[in-house]
């Protein structure tokens, strides 16, 4: 797997890890500094350039989109999408992520456990707005803040509405959250890759410091998540549309808090903490994604446990072609055929004697291992013509060179 990593810091820690467990799995991986991308728009051929020159082919591209740089990095990884590169994190989930206000407003529309949060502009809404979140104590957070700047523990009303006032006027947009009293100083940094937590930490602040962010000395310990956590912080990355994420929670009284949901998150103190190879999981999810060229899976809804409510696309050249559902052997495979697109035909529970044609969309129900399990060992690395009219391009214009060796 040819295996790009945007980011604008080879040398950080995140980064040299997931080089080398790439190395280490045998594939190539490739720095890609994103601010020296060129982002190129004709019709029918979105291109991408590095430092100048057409980027090459790409089997998968995993974003380390700093918050400085989120407007441009984003771009860049929609980019991608638009030339059918696998990225580890979608560009919308990235930018949904990044703003504060936004994945909060997203995440209020499930039912997951977060802190009562308000957001207010004028002035006389301050006070009531505090009320309606339970009053003071209340975290006050600036929209754009990471690492545990910007977020501010006020412990009266009046101190509150004092500092919301000041960060108005100096055109500065705040979140105002309840207090939850009982995680003071403490919360759950969850590892999500897919649909499992690959880790966990709890990191615990020190002295009477509120915020427990590993930038300001926090210390970390591994935790073992029950259900319930585990399951609120998969649900969290899933509903923010992100495949890799780290999820922050609080441990309230009613159970886990979603406090952020992070599209870029560090390895350093879960690995440290955990002592697992998470950026090896990084590698092999993406590795599992882009082995499986003939059978686009495409996930929509995580069910249960393994289980997911996925569309199945059969394209040109594969193997299903001309096959009946009951010669492809899905149910045999614990996996229900719930419809078939074909072009504008619908076609609701398709009888198991309907032969497959090149195109079919077939919405899923199953567990989504088992459907990458029908593609043939053999069959993995083959890729489709337009992958390999890319790869022969590669060839001819292969200019794009390693950063960090």
């Amino acid at each position: 797997m040819k295996l790009g990593i945007l980011s604008t810091s080879p040398r950080c820690y995140s980064t040299r890890r997931m080089i080398d467990a790439a190395k280490a799995r045998g594939h190539k991986p490739m720095v890609i500094n994103t601010l020296k991308c060129s982002i190129d728009l004709q019709s029918g051929k979105p291109d991408l350039y590095y430092k100048g020159k057409p980027i090459g082919a790409y089997d998968a591209v995993i974003p380390r989109i700093g918050a400085s740089i989120t407007y441009f990095g984003t771009a860049v990884v929609r980019q991608l999408e638009q030339m059918n590169v696998f990225v580890a994190n979608s560009s919308g989930g990235i930018a949904n992520s990044r703003d504060k206000l936004r994945s909060m407003q997203i995440l209020s529309r499930h039912h997951v456990g977060m802190p009562r949060t308000t957001f207010v502009r004028d002035k006389v809404d301050v006070l009531p707005a505090i009320e309606r979140i339970g009053g003071a104590p209340v975290i006050i957070k600036l929209l754009e803040g990471t690492q545990g700047v910007g977020v501010i523990l006020a412990d009266t009303i009046k101190i509150a509405e004092a500092i919301i006032e000041t960060l108005q006027t100096a055109k500065q947009n705040v979140l105002v959250q309840g207090f939850v009293a009982e995680s003071k100083g403490r919360d759950i940094r969850a590892f999500v890759v897919g649909d499992h937590v690959i880790g966990a930490m709890r990191r615990v602040a020190r002295g009477d410091e509120f915020r427990s962010n590993v930038h300001r000395g926090g210390q970390v310990e591994k935790v073992e998540l029950d259900d319930k956590y585990r399951e609120t912080a998969i649900r969290a990355a899933q509903i923010m549309g992100l495949r890799v994420a780290g999820v922050d929670l609080l441990e309230g009284k009613d159970g886990p808090q979603i406090m952020e949901v992070n599209s870029s998150p560090g390895l350093e103190g879960i690995e440290a903490a955990t002592q697992r190879d998470i950026a090896g999981a990084i590698i092999d999810y993406c590795a599992a994604h882009t082995d499986f060229p003939e059978m686009d899976v495409r996930q929509r809804l995580t069910v249960s446990k393994g289980y997911t409510v996925s569309e199945l696309v059969i394209p040109e050249g594969s193997q299903f072609v001309g096959m009946t559902i009951a010669e492809a052997a899905f149910s045999d495979r614990d996996i229900n055929i719930l419809t078939l697109y074909r072009g504008k035909t619908v076609i609701p529970n398709p009888k198991s004697s309907r032969t497959l044609e090149a195109s079919d969309r077939l919405l899923c129900f199953g567990k989504q291992e088992n459907m990458k399990s029908m593609v043939p060992t053999k069959a993995r690395k083959k890729r489709t013509p337009e992958l390999q009219q890319l790869k022969a391009e590669m060839v001819e214009h292969a200019t794009a060179q390693p950063i960090y060796q």
